[in-house]
């Protein structure tokens, strides 16, 4: 899938033989080390026993791309979730069984996250998936329809008493939703990106090789001090999968219709849910989660945050933000600047500080973001 590119009339005279450590100070090159090494050594989900399981990954591939786990046989995970574009699905908002309100995040690197969605109502990835399988918006299912669906067909019941030691039509119809999800969890923490010229650039840097460092083109090199040291995006956008998984208001207008109310309405969903990992479902139980520990009950301050995404293959999965407002990440790189005047903010969180970039310092960053796509598989 190809990158996006920007007009070349935007970018500098490049130096000839540029200096690949011309403005990398001791400070900036810990920032940009700090976004490696790639890729990141695998951890099991301990709240789902099946992850990394060989025979769960093959059972959840197949489900993923099963249309009869919803209520009607006519939509699967893959019909939001494609894999020919990104693992999303290019639209604006997603529509399944109905329009939603939100746009359908790309799965990329899913195994790396903490929490989960825009609003962050799941800490786990098993307990995401159970949602759109039970939204009638989306799947319209039902844990007895999802059970009844596995045991009927004689391959995924075998497949199920392989991975889980029971059959289906033994377990209660939540038992066999849970495990389901788990199965779908294993499959979708294989979907990784691989390494990019980025990483290339960063382990060149870390170990002191100019001559890999001089292959990085000079306008990513320029965009990804501005992304560390003026524009300060690392500090939202931290670490080797590109976000610090905290929650902002980004000062996106909120359109027509009810305000989403974002990360608020998150930790709600998180308080009601039996799901979680502190759950009877879950197989770590008595570990507090990460977001109990940080805030357990939403405050006015949440309203209107939402996740700050991952940015590894971000050329490839727009239209971005929550709700898909933005098309294009040249378009989503200038709502962060001071020459975008018409925000507004989405809730009572406080937005975003605005960066003051000029034209050939946006084609700079955007360079810089191509460069963090994905050239080798993972």
């Amino acid at each position: 899938m190809a990158a996006l590119t920007q007009p070349t009339n935007l970018a500098r005279a490049a130096d000839p033989a540029p200096d690949p450590l011309q403005g990398i100070t001791a400070e900036l090159r810990a920032r940009i080390l700090a976004h490696g090494p790639w890729p990141l050594p695998q951890r099991r989900d301990r709240s789902n026993r099946v992850s990394g399981n060989a025979a769960a990954i093959a059972f959840g591939r197949k489900l993923f791309f099963d249309e009869g786990l919803s209520r009607f046989g006519a939509l699967s995970c893959a019909s939001c979730h494609k894999p020919d574009k990104a693992w999303g699905d290019g639209r604006a908002k997603a529509s399944a069984a109905a329009g939603l309100d939100r746009n359908t995040p790309s799965l990329f690197n899913l195994r790396h996250l903490r929490v989960f969605g825009w609003d962050g109502g799941a800490d786990s990835l098993w307990m995401q998936t159970i949602r759109p399988i039970l939204d009638s918006r989306e799947m319209a299912a039902s844990p007895e329809h999802v059970r009844e669906h596995v045991a009927g067909r004689s391959e995924l019941a075998s497949d199920y008493r392989r991975v889980f030691g029971s059959a289906p039509s033994q377990d209660v119809p939540e038992r066999a939703l849970v495990n389901v999800a788990k199965a779908l969890a294993a499959f979708q923490e294989t979907i990784t990106t691989g390494r990019t010229p980025f990483d290339e650039f960063r382990d060149a840097l870390a170990n002191g090789d100019r001559k890999t460092m001089a292959r990085y083109p000079p306008a990513a090199r320029r965009g990804l001090l501005l992304f560390v040291d003026k524009g300060q995006c690392s500090t939202c956008h931290s670490g080797p999968v590109f976000t610090s998984q905290e929650f902002y208001d980004t000062g996106v207008a909120p359109g027509r219709g009810p305000i989403d109310t974002g990360r608020f309405g998150g930790l709600a969903k998180l308080e009601a849910s039996p799901y979680t990992r502190l759950g009877v479902h879950s197989d770590e139980r008595g570990r507090r989660p990460f977001w109990q520990m940080r805030r357990p009950l939403p405050t006015d301050s949440d309203r209107g945050a939402f996740r700050v995404p991952p940015l590894r293959n971000v050329a490839q999965t727009g239209p971005y933000m929550h709700n898909g407002s933005i098309a294009t990440l040249a378009d989503a790189v200038r709502h962060y600047t001071t020459r975008d005047r018409e925000r507004r903010s989405s809730g009572n969180a406080a937005p975003l500080p605005l960066i003051d970039l000029d034209e050939v310092e946006i084609a700079d960053l955007l360079a810089f973001l191509e460069s963090l796509t994905a050239t080798s598989a993972p």
